[in-house]
């Protein structure tokens, strides 16, 4: 697959009031918008408005530590694959992405769910394939600490080839449903898996027929070593944290340089870093409303959101006018951590001007500008092998992302890399990716 014509995006509606860590606190914004369908429906609608390849949901299987001195709104939040297929209800072409850690949920359960998915919205589904960063997952599951970073990975990989498996349990004309003769199923059309492995043990076979697109589609957000690797074996997408235009492009080439000793079907990555666009008709007016959400940041949440950043690292005991102290290495998030420790090289910042340069995109790439000056650099990383597409994160919602539909995306398509119009089919249909065969084809 060649790079794509037109730039890909998505819309990244995870705590649905916006990205920035403060947008809650805007009088514009719905405060319960992380527990609102009302809202939700309003998001995905607007994004596909906007002619959005895909919405995309985070998830983490416990509350966010950043969050439990009461100033933060993500405590709480729906469960992904729940609320992607009632989104999919109300909307028609836009790709559904929801994230499922392999660390802590069965692999059957997740081929089930996904499964399930592709069908409720005929093959929009898409699977962001993550370790889970946060450590506090592990008491949610009997555990008593966090599995190492390399141990996830490992799991990772085993489970991906557990559930792939499970998805080709069912061939595609297995399903006979012949009224006259009372032949339901084709015999031969159903296999088990029988996986016996380090990790898992997983007769099947699926109790869902094989999904619309063979596969979703597979996404991977892990920006590691270890987590490049994993992508360069399964990944179709990629979303990246990359905070400047250098950065991206080298995690760009040394990602797609790793596919070539990789046997897979889709012999490229679509690679999509996160941007959070403070964007206005004007740039003094987007400035504007950056220093108005500035403002909000209450210093203990950021400072508090700081540490949970770099893997759950205690910070409370310091100064926020002091420069960050030696890290030791984080087992949760560490290219996080990497990115982060980057700011500091120019100089040391203190600990409040580093989580007010951090927190609001998460150690993303945060632009601020007019409509104009945001779609040129968006076009700029586009065609200077920065990156594939943009996974885009307002920073409040509805407010941003509608700004960004109204006057960014035509921006884009005056510049002749955004589409005018969805193509047909499935999710891979639009994105150009082959639709995967049965494992059991040639069997």
């Amino acid at each position: 697959m060649n790079k794509p014509k037109h730039m890909v995006l998505g819309a990244y509606i995870s705590y649905g009031t916006g990205h920035h860590p403060a947008a809650w606190r805007d009088a514009r914004v719905a405060a319960d918008g992380a527990q609102n369908i009302d809202r939700y429906v309003e998001f995905a609608q607007e994004a596909e408005k906007g002619l959005f390849d895909f919405i995309f949901l985070s998830d983490t299987p416990s509350v966010f530590r950043d969050d439990l001195n009461g100033y933060g709104s993500r405590v709480v939040v729906f469960e992904p694959l729940t609320l992607l297929s009632s989104l999919a209800m109300v909307t028609t072409n836009i790709g559904l992405v929801a994230t499922a850690s392999t660390t802590y949920k069965p692999p059957y359960d997740i081929a089930r769910e996904f499964a399930s998915l592709d069908l409720i919205s005929k093959g929009r589904a898409a699977w962001n394939l993550v370790t889970s960063s946060k450590s506090d997952a592990a008491f949610n599951y009997g555990l008593e600490q966090h599995p190492e970073h390399a141990i996830r990975y490992q799991k990772a990989a085993e489970a991906f080839k557990v559930i792939t498996g499970l998805w080709d349990s069912w061939d595609d004309d297995a399903f006979l449903r012949d009224k006259s003769s009372g032949i339901f199923f084709n015999k031969n059309g159903m296999h088990e898996l029988k996986h016996e492995g380090e990790f898992f043990s997983v007769r099947g076979p699926l109790n869902i027929s094989r999904p619309p697109q063979g596969y979703p589609i597979i996404v991977q957000a892990g920006s590691s070593e270890a987590g490049m690797d994993l992508a360069a074996k399964t990944a179709e997408v990629v979303f990246t944290a990359q905070t400047d235009m250098s950065l991206a492009q080298d995690f760009y080439s040394r990602l797609k340089n790793r596919l070539a000793n990789v046997d897979r079907l889709n012999k490229d990555v679509l690679i999509m870093p996160g941007i959070c666009p403070f964007t206005a008709k004007t740039e003094s007016e987007a400035k504007e409303k950056f220093d108005q959400f500035q403002e909000l940041i209450h210093p203990k949440f950021g400072l508090s959101m700081l540490s949970d950043l770099l893997g759950g690292i205690d910070l409370s005991g310091f100064s926020l006018n002091e420069p960050l102290p030696s890290l030791p290495e984080s087992n949760g998030n560490t290219s996080r951590q990497k990115l982060i420790e980057r700011f500091n090289k120019n100089g040391p910042l203190t600990l409040e001007q580093l989580y007010k340069k951090v927190i609001i995109s998460r150690a993303h790439f945060n632009i601020i500008g007019s409509y104009k000056q945001v779609a040129e650099e968006m076009m700029s990383w586009f065609q200077s092998q920065a990156c594939d597409g943009f996974n885009v994160m307002p920073p409040s919602m509805l407010g941003c992302l509608s700004d960004f539909v109204s006057g960014v995306i035509p921006e884009l398509q005056k510049m002749g890399v955004y589409k005018n119009e969805y193509k047909k089919g499935t999710l891979r249909n639009k994105l150009g990716l082959k639709r995967p065969n049965s494992s059991y084809i040639n069997v």
